[in-house]
C-alpha cells in the first residue's frame, strides 16, 4: 500500500522539544552539589527539563523553596549567556556563557561555609 503525502495544511504531530543538561554540565553541577552537601549547606535537589529551560534546583530542606536555581536557557546563548544562577528571591546572581564561571558565585559561598 502506497502512502499518500499529507496536504500542506496538515502538519504531522511532533513531541515538543526539551532543554536538558548535558553530561559534562551535570558533572560540574553535581561536583559542586557534593561539596556543598559535605559542608552541610545543601540537602536535596531537583531537576526540571522544560521546553525553554532546564533547571537544577538546590534545597536546604526538601519541603522548602529552592535556595538556588541553576538555569540553562539556550535562547539566550547569543545574548547574556545561557547559564544563570538565580537566588531565592528571583534575583540573578550570575549569568554567562561558561557554566564553570557562572558556578563560581556558589563556590565562594562554599569557601565561606567551610571557613565558619
Amino acid at each position: 500500500m502506497m502512502m499518500q503525502p499529507l496536504p500542506p495544511s496538515v502538519t504531522p504531530l511532533r513531541a515538543p522539544e526539551q532543554v536538558a543538561f548535558h553530561r559534562t554540565e551535570l558533572s560540574l553541577i553535581l561536583s559542586l552539589y557534593g561539596r556543598m552537601v559535605a559542608a552541610g549547606e545543601w540537602r536535596d535537589y531537583g531537576i526540571s527539563c522544560l521546553r525553554d529551560v532546564a533547571v537544577f534546583s538546590v534545597f536546604r530542606r526538601t519541603a522548602e523553596i529552592p535556595l538556588y536555581r541553576i538555569e540553562k536557557r539556550p535562547k539566550l546563548r547569543s545574548k547574556q549567556g545561557m547559564y544563570a544562577v538565580v537566588g531565592t528571591g528571583g534575583q540573578i546572581l550570575r549569568r554567562g556563557h561558561d557554566l564553570a564561571a557562572v558556578l563560581r558565585v556558589l563556590e565562594r559561598k562554599l569557601i565561606r561555609a567551610v571557613d565558619d
